[in-house]
């Protein structure tokens, strides 16, 4: 067992939520599918935020901002997790349903919205080459069980990055994916002899 814990303060939301939610109706995959309510679901992992609050982070204008807030309320993906009275009015302070959010992998025909969101965000300058970073892929043949142990384990790994301490000057992002291909497998023993 890790002991990250002891070393790095987890990051403690100001409200709660479930572990995982699934996007498992069209509405939650219209929902999640566009990059501005991406980008809102991952702001309120941070902490709650109103709609102002929202706005003036992804330099929009506030009732743009409402309307992707309303859709992903509707969907079950954001709450309203405390409100407040500002003069006359009640603001409400958003957050996630889940930390993390799960896609079928048979969702979309193309890519993933986050794939499509990740290229975007990834710092292609001189400057960002000096920063640690690092991208791989593997493909292996194992059984079922232990895909199903090392699924479990990355998904624990990206929570853990998810709940580290907020702090520094950039932002890191996290994406993995595990999944059975549809390449053939190599035989299991050396037939060249028979």
């Amino acid at each position: 067992m890790s002991d990250i814990g002891d070393r790095h303060p987890e990051h403690a939301l100001d409200y709660e939520l479930a572990e995982e939610v699934d996007a498992d109706t069209p509405a939650r995959l219209k929902a999640i599918a566009d990059p501005l309510r991406m980008l809102i679901t991952d702001l309120v992992l941070e902490r709650a935020m109103t709609v102002s609050e929202l706005a003036d982070r992804v330099g929009r204008p506030r009732g743009t901002v409402a309307h992707h807030v309303d859709l992903l309320v509707d969907a079950g993906l954001l709450q309203v997790v405390r409100t407040r009275k500002v003069r006359a009015m009640e603001e409400r302070f958003y957050g996630r349903t889940a930390r993390t959010i799960n896609f079928p992998s048979s969702a979309y025909e193309g890519d993933l919205p986050f794939f499509r969101d990740a290229r975007s965000m990834i710092d292609q300058s001189p400057e960002a080459d000096q920063l640690p970073a690092t991208f791989t892929m593997r493909s292996v043949r194992i059984p079922d069980e232990q895909a199903a142990a090392f699924a479990a384990r990355v998904m624990d790994l990206a929570l853990e990055f998810s709940r580290m301490p907020r702090g520094g000057d950039r932002e890191y992002a996290f994406l993995v994916g595990f999944f059975p291909t549809n390449r053939p497998v190599a035989p299991k023993e050396d037939r060249r002899g028979e």
